[in-house]
Parts: C-alpha cells; structure tokens; sequence
C-alpha cells in the first residue's frame, strides 16, 4: 500500500522525489490531514500546523536537506 505524504507548498523538488521513490503526495495547505501518514514542512511547521491539531506522525523539516535525505527518512520512519 502507498504512503501518503503532506507537503508543504515550495517544496516541488521534495515532491518529485517522493513521486520518483512510490509515495502519494497532497499539498498540506489547506488540508486535513485524513489517511496521511506523514508531512513535510520548510521549517519547523509552526506556520502550518496549528497548535490545537493532535498530530501523531512524523513532521519532517526539510530546510538544509537534500530531496533524497528527505525521502530516506521518510522511509526510515515509516518502515
């Protein structure tokens, strides 16, 4: 079964790569965050995860990191 990815806009580069490695992505603004098993954000999130959400899954910060880092770690973390 896929892996389904919440991106945050800007991140297009991030996107193809999951894409390229067999993840679903969806923009993350905007969104719920229903049968998403992880988000990808440019910084520490707080611009787009609101602090009442109850958010029990990875929440990866991309700034500083490669497109394929990114993806190792999802992997790595949802494995």
């Amino acid at each position: 079964m896929y892996k389904m990815v919440a991106v945050e806009d800007g991140l297009a580069n991030i996107t193809r790569a999951l894409h390229d490695a067999g993840f679903k992505t969806m923009p993350l603004e905007n969104q719920t965050l229903h049968n998403v098993q992880a988000v990808v954000v440019k910084g520490d999130g707080t611009d787009n995860l609101a602090p009442e959400w109850s958010i029990s899954m990875p929440v990866i910060n991309a700034a500083g990191r490669s497109a394929d880092e990114v993806v190792d770690i999802l992997r790595d973390r949802l494995s």
